[in-house]
């Protein structure tokens, strides 16, 4: 008897410290369902739905794009590129070009987050992202809704859906005063840094943009551009809103690129002064008529 009771007691603790050893395991190792991911790779991104910030922007406190040397390198300039099928090509120069479309912008759930060249994006920010410009380029945006104009720096790809040509940073929609709405036609005119096209009377215009009638030469000097459309009307209303505010040279030069699309630029100049300057550029961003800014021709 002594011994079968001590056989009992053997299977009994045999029993108890199974049941132990398969607790332990399904507390240490949960059950996944098939093709689930670990919560702290379920996604990218804090939140699924962009949307404007929490915390108010400070309009004074975005800086203006400063136009600098380039340095690229292959961080975002890969080509050609895939992205949800579509296949997507890098410009191998940005010079010369322009589009006109529908521009969207991105805010908080991408803030602090890696553009596609690995900067840090800041919503607060100026910036913007192309599916085809060089990284880092710079580009002059209008709105053509209401006329204002800025500069941005291009530091990221996308906007990936058919009907948008650029995404803004919400600072950037904010300063083109669209960010409490989705989209707004802009048109969209890169820039080069330390390129300038200078055209005087007489002279040939380079065989990818070309004068025409009504174009104005005028003298070689330091001239603010105020904006740029495909309207003429516009570019004539806002030459008149110009005059009023000042008694320097306001003209209108129209040029037309490689998509045979004419684009009538608004300019007032020459101006030599840099405190002149300061003071028109102070006017017009009084007078709700966008930031201008410089050009040597």
């Amino acid at each position: 008897m002594g011994k079968v009771k001590t056989l009992n007691y053997k299977i009994i603790l045999l029993l108890i410290g199974s049941v132990l050893i398969a607790a332990c395991s399904s507390v240490s190792s949960p059950p996944q369902t098939s093709g689930s991911a670990p919560v702290a790779n379920a996604g990218r991104y804090s939140i699924s739905q962009d949307r404007a910030p929490s915390t108010p922007l400070d309009p004074g406190l975005i800086r203006d794009v400063e136009l600098l040397p380039l340095n690229r390198t292959m961080a975002g300039n890969r080509s050609p590129y895939t992205v949800n099928g579509k296949r997507y090509q890098v410009m191998a120069t940005e010079e010369g070009f322009q589009q006109t479309g529908l521009a969207s912008w991105y805010g908080e759930k991408f803030h602090g987050h890696l553009t596609s060249n690995g900067e840090t994006f800041d919503m607060y920010q100026v910036s913007a992202a192309h599916t085809g410009l060089p990284i880092p380029s710079y580009a002059r945006v209008t709105n053509l809704e209401n006329q204002r104009s800025i500069i941005v720096r291009v530091n990221d790809r996308g906007p990936f859906h058919n009907d948008r040509i650029i995404d803004l940073s919400y600072a950037a929609a904010h300063k083109l005063g669209f960010s409490n709405q989705g989209t707004a036609l802009v048109h969209v005119e890169s820039i080069v840094p330390g390129q300038h096209q200078v055209l005087l009377a007489g002279a040939s215009p380079r065989s990818d943009e070309a004068v025409s009638a009504p174009a104005v030469s005028a003298p070689v000097g330091r001239y603010l551009q105020a904006g740029a459309f495909s309207d003429l009307r516009a570019a004539q209303r806002l030459s008149g809103r110009l005059r009023e505010l000042t008694t320097r040279p306001v003209f209108i030069r129209s040029v037309q690129a490689q998509n045979s699309q004419q684009l009538h630029r608004v300019r007032v100049g020459p101006i030599a002064d840099a405190t002149e300057i300061e003071r028109i550029t102070e006017m017009m961003v009084a007078a709700d008529l966008g930031q201008p800014y410089m050009v040597d021709e």
